[in-house]
Order: C-alpha cells, then structure tokens, then sequence
C-alpha cells in the first residue's frame, strides 16, 4: 500500500507542479493576467505541500525521483492540454525517467 500512495502523491504533485507552472506561463506569455498567475502561484505552493506527504524521509531521494515523474508528466500534460504529439525519443526519455523513479524510489533497501 505505500508504494500505490507514494504514486497517487508524485502524480497529484505533479497535477499541481505542471498546472500551477503551465498557469503562470499562461498568465505571463499569454497575456491571460493576474488570476492565471495567482491561481498558478498557488498551485505551485500545494505542489510542494504534497511533496512534503511522501512516506520516505529523505527531501533529496523525493525530489530527484520527483524529476522523472515532472518529465513523464510535463509530456502528458502538454498532450492533453497543448496539443503536443512526442516523438519516439521523448517516449524513450520519459521510460527511462520513470525507471530512475522506480529505481531510486522503491528498490528494497536495508
């Protein structure tokens, strides 16, 4: 049961993360304004509340494996919401992301 809590946390961090960066992007390059930027700023501030939810102890083990999950997610994020269609080795990439989160994050340890 941690390791599917651990993963529900990492991708609603990341809901947070992208969405929140996404809104200050759109705020900001976009010219849609002060509410996509508070609301991004916002979103941004809960992502590293979530962080904080992780059952594992050590901020740096979290973080960089938080670094795969941003750059699978970022790609699905930009799919869903931009448009965007990855090539093959942006699919490559975010495979071999993932499985530097899997390593670092839930190789038995003793």
């Amino acid at each position: 049961m941690t390791i599917a809590r651990s993963i529900v946390l990492f991708v609603v961090a990341a809901l947070f993360e992208i969405g929140g960066a996404w809104l200050v992007w759109q705020g900001v390059r976009e010219h849609r304004g002060l509410l996509f930027i508070g609301a991004g700023v916002l979103a941004l501030g809960a992502y590293g509340f979530v962080a904080t939810l992780q059952p594992d102890p050590h901020f740096g083990r979290i973080l960089a494996a938080y670094g795969g999950i941003f750059v699978a997610g970022s790609l699905a994020w930009g799919m869903v919401v931009d448009g965007f269609r990855p090539d093959r080795y942006d699919i490559a990439g975010a495979l071999i992301c993932l499985l530097g989160v899997a390593v670092i994050m839930y190789a038995p340890r003793g």
